[in-house]
């Protein structure tokens, strides 16, 4: 039995966008501010104002949290005043990474650049934080999580844009975090 040789072509064709279709991140596209919009991954579920104060109780809350159905991975914009410009931004990826080497135990970099997206510049750093316990006696086992930050300054404010996950599933939501990254666009 002859095989067809364009039959073939179109098989792998096939199997690459069915391929494509399931490995990349859905989102759906988010109104922040009127001046700001992100993919947020489906399924993701904005998280009420009692929910942030309870997760991130901060003097300056977030602008928005979303979250899994699980509440284990969220995505987090935040917004605070700033002294420094856009053109400071390879210095302030030096300050943003050594504060987070100093918040946690143990910090493992995955990348850390000054990335354009959308015609937009952002200081972005990735990485996986622990955090262990050190109380006298205690026994805890250290948290690990894996994060994506990205920066970005517009006017005199600072943008936070901030991914996280546990580390046991860097994996399966690398691929996520990093395509919400990509999505933000900021007028």
């Amino acid at each position: 039995m002859k095989t067809n040789p364009l039959l073939l072509r179109l098989a792998a064709l096939l199997l690459v966008l069915t391929l494509a279709a399931f490995s990349s991140p859905k989102l759906t596209k988010t109104t922040i501010t009127k001046n700001l919009a992100v993919g947020v991954p489906r399924g993701f579920v904005p998280l009420p104002d009692d929910g942030i104060a309870a997760k991130y109780p901060a003097a300056r809350r977030p602008l928005a949290v979303f979250t899994d159905p699980s509440g284990r991975i969220d995505f987090s914009v935040a917004q605070k005043p700033t002294t420094f410009n856009d053109r400071d931004y390879g210095l302030l990826l030096k300050i943003y990474k050594a504060s987070i080497q100093n918040m946690y135990s143990k910090v493992q970099f995955l990348g850390e650049d000054i990335r354009t997206i959308n015609k937009r510049d952002f200081i972005m750093l990735e990485f996986v934080s622990t955090v262990n316990d050190t109380r006298r006696g205690s026994n805890l086992a250290p948290i690990r999580k894996y994060q994506l930050v990205q920066y970005a300054i517009q006017g005199d404010q600072l943008f936070v844009f901030t991914f996280d996950a546990p580390a046991d599933e860097q994996a399966q939501w690398q691929p996520t975090a990093q395509a919400v990254m990509k999505s933000i666009m900021m007028k």
